[in-house]
């Protein structure tokens, strides 16, 4: 059988050793071996300092989102041999779909995450200049950049794609290269997944390793520039977390760990009702899909007490309907756990479980397969269970495999509770029409999970479900599910980010930034900015324009032409009395217009188009007679990867006859890379 290599310090790694054997779930046949020994795990994490860190860093964000969408596109190809691979775990089609297209989905969405809402720059700006000073010569900003280690990522057995993939993706995005290390039973899956990724050429050296078989040293050599993000039970994420490297060098700690979530059944989902049969549904789903072996599985099921027979006769009628057997065979739709050992541990959980209630469903000890030996194979039948909510089992033991307790409620004050028995979960949701019921709910239960589903009818065709973890949104829970969080849109991102104040001068600013920051030196030219191409306009380019006169005809005109009418354009007597204008004042859009009246340069050239403003402000009232100036200065240049043109931001100042700000905001402008 294979040995697993492992691909550390720009090499593939075979260990001396024969390795540990590992098994195909549904047939017993040994698979693959896997041993690390001969890695130098210090080797391995300073490659990843010394070489993946300075290539991944030399990138913007923007080119790093390039490189995520170019690597996802060239693992969709390849879709159909990591399927065939996944059958081994014990996954049918289904299942390996949920793991492969939803890793390489992540992929994808952070290609264009980083595109949309990152800088083309290598440093993100986080949030406004913080004025320090009464004469604006002393300012603060926030930036964030890159740690300067390696972000490792210690997984679990029952997603080998989606993962790593969830993971690296926002670590690469955000210039932090990944050391893997995969859980043994499935390692032979993520280790031909690294092999495609690696094989692409698509990486940057030393911005992706990965280890086969145990990490050894490996977290003795952490620094507090590295990541560890562990995936796993509770009990190793603790040890992981206590170990000495980590605690002396503060090492930011993520970890998903085990979790009790819950399902609930709203008092209003009756039998016969939409809502009803979605419960029903998703509860089933749920046990059986990747034949429970998810860490967002609901293993609490929440129902009206006078609702626990019919919820259980509805879902046991399901679950009769579901075949087990080899994943590969036709109809089969729940194949094997990923081990015997994993079948052993889940009956033991049962054991426990039991001694609070009784099987409503199923038999832990025999279960009918197709295509299969129910003994060679890690099969096991799913279970459903009902329990007395009042003992503490179904709040703090977990099967990780198809099974879910029925826990009967009678009031919500009383649920809230329950839920919170858990001690922190991944993921919740809620079954109901009662938007009051589910508003109750979850904020009563929303200390204890990291994502809440409300599914009703109206979002049921659209909904991805309870269990499927979405990468704009935070995957992590509190307390017992480890305190942490992934994934998450941009807030992944930033969790490999050092977020840095900076104090100094607004030109200081400006320079560390790429930003023009207000009070920081302009330059204005005789050629006009709007005349300057990407390639040669510069952040602090600048005209000064105006000024012009703005008179009651003006007003009068604009109020016809556009129907805007208010009082305070239109009538004397009443705009005198209102406190903050004192009389006729004009449109605030009024003084937008006149303002790109008086900066545009109208002929054709580099600018392209004006696709909005953000951030407008009006500050001073403008009266009749009163003159206007605008001052517009680039404030962002940001080119476009792959688009022969980019972004600018401008800022606007418009101001009156005194000096004084009558508007701020933010021109937005699509100008090309080179003059035509």
């Amino acid at each position: 059988m294979a040995l697993l290599r492992s691909y550390v310090s720009g090499e593939w790694h075979t260990s001396a050793e024969e390795g540990v054997p590992l098994h195909d779930a549904t047939t017993g046949e040994e698979v693959a071996r896997v041993s690390s020994a001969g890695v130098d795990m210090a080797a391995t994490l300073d490659y990843g300092r010394r070489v993946g860190g300075p290539a991944l860093r030399e990138l913007t964000f923007h080119q790093r989102a390039a490189l995520l969408k170019a690597l996802a596109s060239h693992l969709r190809e390849h879709r159909d041999e990591l399927y065939a691979l996944s059958a081994k775990t014990g996954a049918t089609l289904g299942d390996s779909k949920f793991d492969i297209d939803g890793g390489i989905g992540v992929l994808f969405t952070y290609g264009s995450k980083g595109k949309r809402e990152l800088p083309n720059s290598t440093v993100y700006v986080d949030g406004a200049v913080e004025p320090l000073s009464k004469g604006g010569t002393f300012a603060g900003q926030h930036i964030a950049t890159p740690l300067r280690g390696v972000a490792i990522q210690i997984n679990a057995f029952n997603f080998p794609v989606w993962g790593p993939l969830e993971k690296f993706a926002p670590a690469f995005l955000a210039g932090v290269p990944s050391l893997v290390k995969p859980a043994s039973q499935t390692a032979y899956l993520t280790a031909r997944l690294v092999e495609l990724i690696i094989e692409s050429g698509i990486l940057p050296e030393g911005s992706l390793q990965f280890i086969a078989g145990s990490v050894g040293d490996l977290l003795d050599h952490v620094t507090a520039q590295d990541l560890v993000s562990f995936t796993g039970s509770a009990s190793t994420a603790q040890k992981l977390r206590a170990h000495p490297a980590i605690i002396r060098n503060a090492v930011r700690f993520n970890a998903e760990a085990d979790s009790l979530n819950l399902s609930i059944l709203g008092p209003d989902a009756k039998p016969g009702t939409v809502e009803f049969d979605l419960f029903v549904k998703q509860l089933t789903s749920e046990m059986t899909v990747k034949a429970g072996q998810k860490c967002t599985a609901i293993r609490r099921a929440f129902v009206p007490a006078e609702l626990l027979d019919a919820v259980a006769e509805a879902a046991s009628a399901r679950l009769a309907k579901v075949t087990v057997g080899n994943p590969t065979a036709e109809g089969v739709r729940m194949g094997a756990l990923a081990s015997l050992e994993q079948r052993e541990e889940v009956r033991r959980s049962l054991k426990a479980l039991l001694d609070a209630g009784s099987i409503v469903f199923g038999d832990p000890e025999k279960v009918d397969v197709v295509d299969a030996d129910a003994e060679r194979g890690a099969f096991i039948s799913p279970v459903l269970l009902k329990a007395d909510p009042e003992r503490a089992e179904p709040h703090e033991v977990e099967a990780f495999g198809p099974v879910s307790t029925l826990l009967p409620y009678t009031s919500t004050e009383q649920l809230i509770d329950y839920a919170a028995r858990g001690e922190g979960s991944l993921a919740g949701s809620i079954v109901t029409a009662d938007t009051d019921f589910a508003r109750e709910i979850v904020l009563g239960v929303a200390p204890w999970h990291g994502r809440l589903l409300v599914l009703d009818a109206d979002d049921a065709k659209e909904s991805t479900g309870h269990g499927s973890p979405m990468p704009q949104l935070v995957h992590g829970g509190p307390g017992r599910a480890g305190g942490g969080e992934e994934m998450g849109g941009i807030r992944g991102v930033m969790h490999h980010l050092q977020r840095t104040a900076v104090q100094g001068t607004p030109k200081l600013l400006s320079a560390v930034t790429g930003q023009w920051v207000a009070g920081a030196p302009r330059t204005i030219s005789d050629e006009h900015p709007f005349r300057k191409s990407l390639a040669e306009l510069k952040v602090g380019d600048a005209v000064v324009a105006g000024p012009r006169q703005v008179t009651q005809a003006d007003i009068d005109h604009f109020t016809e032409f556009t129907g805007d009418s208010f009082y305070a354009h239109t009538d004397p007597e009443a705009a005198a009395a209102n406190p903050l204008f004192g009389g006729i004042v004009a449109h605030g859009y009024l003084v937008v217009s006149f303002a790109a009246g008086l900066f545009v340069s109208p002929e054709p050239g580099p600018v392209l188009a004006n696709y909005g403003l953000e951030n407008l402000r009006f500050l001073t009232p403008v009266k009749v007679d009163d003159t206007l100036t605008v001052t517009l200065t680039a404030k962002q240049i940001t080119p476009r990867v792959d688009q022969e043109y980019g972004e600018v931001r401008w800022d606007a100042d418009v101001t009156n006859q005194n000096d004084e700000s009558v508007a701020k905001y933010d021109v937005l402008t699509l100008v090309a890379k080179e003059k035509a």
